[in-house]
């Protein structure tokens, strides 16, 4: 999945952009206002976590542009804010959820699964297609009754993305979008490499090849 990162102070940054990658998040991480917003206009994000002072527009601005524009893009405010006002103007402006600084990185991975689920209309934790299921939160994948197998972050970022949208073909372009993000290279043959290898872990079945279009999951029955 790709995260779109708002927060200007540059240790908190790179904090949270490093525990996003290390999570198997792609995440492009922007320092102001209004280049936050000119991100959500080029590049489709799963989710964005959004900090208030932002230099140029302040958070509170980005939300209200955000959801203005009909962007339903789930979103999570992290900031130092406690106050009551700002609290309800972020829940009540449109924000999935208001996490406070400072916080365990543990806390928001969970609270943005969370967010993701809910926007997912799942409640459970594990994504499935009735064969294939996923825990985001241990990063192992499972076949109906097998052991479950660790997958490593690009494997698990690449078959999140398939089973986030069971029934759905994903071209290449859109699952290297879900795997790398702004800067990092996008190797030569990457998604088939990474498809070859859940294949082996999961069963040459799992992952469906649509010639000439796009790679999918089955949808459940």
């Amino acid at each position: 999945m790709r995260v779109l990162l708002a927060e200007d102070d540059p240790m908190i940054g790179e904090a949270i952009e490093g525990a996003l990658k290390d999570a198997s998040y792609a995440t492009d991480w922007v320092k102001h206002g209004q280049t936050a917003l000119t991100a959500l206009e080029s590049q489709h994000y799963d989710l964005v976590l959004l900090d208030l002072g932002l230099p140029g527009k302040d958070g509170l601005e980005v939300l209200a542009s955000v959801r203005a524009r009909k962007n339903p893009v789930p979103l999570v405010i992290i900031t130092a804010r406690d106050g009551l006002d700002d609290r309800l103007r972020g829940l009540d402006g449109g924000a999935d959820d208001y996490v406070l600084k400072p916080f365990d990185m543990a806390e928001l991975l969970a609270r943005m699964r969370a967010v993701l689920r809910r926007r997912g209309g799942s409640a459970s934790p594990v994504l499935s297609n009735g064969v294939v299921s996923l825990d985001p939160a241990t990063k192992e994948a499972h076949v109906r009754n097998s052991v479950p197998v660790r997958l490593s972050n690009r494997e698990f970022a690449l078959l999140q993305a398939l089973l986030v949208r069971p029934g759905a073909i994903l071209s290449r372009s859109e699952l290297e979008d879900r795997i790398y993000g702004w800067g990092q290279e996008v190797e030569s043959n990457a998604v088939e490499f990474l498809i070859h290898a859940l294949r082996r872990k999961l069963g040459s079945e799992t992952i469906k090849n649509v010639r000439g279009v796009g790679w999918m999951v089955s949808k459940s029955s």
